[in-house]
């Protein structure tokens, strides 16, 4: 089973407008703060959008990589505290595709969207935008936002043959899998 859904689980980027079910939403966040992290410390904080006037502002983001965000019925933003932990970018990255998996799991559609060092314009960044937009607090680290809802495309899984083995080494680095 959960080889299946790493094996077909695809970026969507275009979703129908049906909502997403409070039950499924539940399930995402449960998985979420399931998610493991470094000495328990979990760092995280989630922001469950579905007010369309907030996902089409949270579009706008970034100038790439975020518009169809307005297509979808549900975002989660991912903001990690920076005071708790050195690491909150990888515990609040393992949180998003944990997101993502659960996504999968329940036949939705989902698509990762990089905020962290990222720009809005040539005088804002992507996170002080959302800061601002969703009243974020400045210790909290906008990490990604995950688009969700149900899929209006389909995407065929990466074949086994194209996966990159050449990246992959035995005890060292010039050791080919």
């Amino acid at each position: 089973m959960f080889f299946e859904l790493i094996e077909k689980r695809r970026s969507i980027r275009k979703f129908k407008s049906t909502p997403v079910e409070k039950d499924k939403v539940k399930r995402l966040v449960e998985s979420a703060l399931r998610a493991p992290s470094s000495r328990g410390f979990n760092p995280w904080r989630f922001i469950v959008v579905d007010q369309p006037e907030l996902l089409e502002k949270l579009s706008k983001a970034k100038p790439h990589g975020s518009s169809f965000m307005d297509g979808a019925p549900l975002g989660i933003v991912v903001c990690g505290d920076e005071t708790r932990t050195d690491v909150w970018v990888e515990d609040t990255s393992i949180a998003t595709i944990y997101i993502q998996l659960a996504a999968e799991a329940l036949d939705l559609g989902s698509c990762w969207i990089q905020i962290r060092k990222r720009e809005h314009d040539s005088e804002l960044t992507a996170e002080s935008y959302i800061r601002r937009l969703l009243d974020i607090p400045e210790h909290m680290k906008v990490e990604s936002m995950v688009a969700l809802g149900y899929p209006d495309e389909a995407k065929k899984p990466h074949q086994a043959d194209s996966l990159e083995l050449n990246k992959v080494f035995y005890n060292k680095f010039d050791q080919q899998f």
